[in-house]
């Protein structure tokens, strides 16, 4: 870099059916750029238990944080982020930006375009109450035109080998707390999106007033367009100050 090492840490949240690995490639190039970087582990158990956990990373971290969102990710983060001092800027990254009472199934269901429902196969899975709950996966045969149809099959076939599930009750939960009322927002839409309909994104990001880029890309555009989504988390930090 041509200039002092950034002082702001950036905490990357991975949405459903995937993991941290996710942001690999962003991960590389802010590094090259001297940001410190999370990549959280998103528990896809449920919005408030993983906002929570969130809440904890955002807390341990010393000095400013900027926080960035893929899909579920952005729900989370913006539970997690209200109130917290040290947060400067949230980016959603082809994300759910929920208003209080929202929830991701209800907010889905307002716009057309959508083919992750029909992908989606429920697998039963034990709660430490000794009942049982529900998760879902994508099914592997419809992984990449649903999710990262930009992206070769080889490296689509591990994705959806490696996915992480997310319960259904965290698509049906609602928003308690919107901290993108309060801490400065951007938000990437992905053009080529079968996962979130773009229109939903334009609508989210109009209703939060968050700046706005769009990206011929599919819903897995951290992988398959990492420099364009480091740009972008990049230009978040420079604005609100956090590399000073």
């Amino acid at each position: 870099m041509d200039q002092a090492a950034p002082s702001t840490t950036i905490v990357l949240v991975h949405g459903a059916f995937a993991d941290s690995s996710s942001w690999n490639g962003v991960i590389a190039i802010l590094h090259r750029r001297g940001y410190n970087v999370i990549s959280v582990a998103n528990p896809l158990r449920g919005l408030s238990q993983d906002a929570t956990y969130l809440r904890s990373v955002i807390d341990s971290v010393p000095g400013p944080v900027l926080i960035a969102g893929h899909s579920y990710g952005g729900a989370v983060m913006s539970e997690a982020a209200d109130g917290a001092r040290n947060v400067r800027a949230l980016v959603y990254i082809a994300s759910f930006i929920l208003e209080m009472g929202e929830s991701i199934a209800e907010l889905v269901a307002k716009y057309s375009g959508g083919k992750l429902g029909p992908a989606l196969e429920p697998r039963p899975f034990p709660l430490l109450n000794g009942e049982s709950g529900s998760e879902m996966y994508i099914r592997q045969d419809q992984f990449r035109a649903v999710f990262a149809a930009d992206l070769p099959q080889e490296v689509t076939d591990l994705m959806a080998a490696t996915q992480r599930p997310i319960t259904a009750t965290a698509l049906e939960d609602r928003a308690t707390k919107t901290a993108w009322q309060t801490i400065p927002s951007w938000m990437m839409v992905t053009l080529r999106d079968r996962a979130i309909p773009p229109d939903s994104m334009h609508f989210m990001a109009a209703r939060a007033g968050s700046t706005t880029v769009g990206i011929d890309a599919s819903h897995a555009v951290a992988v398959s367009q990492p420099e364009a989504v480091a740009d972008l988390i990049d230009t978040a930090a420079r604005t609100t100050g956090t590399t000073d």
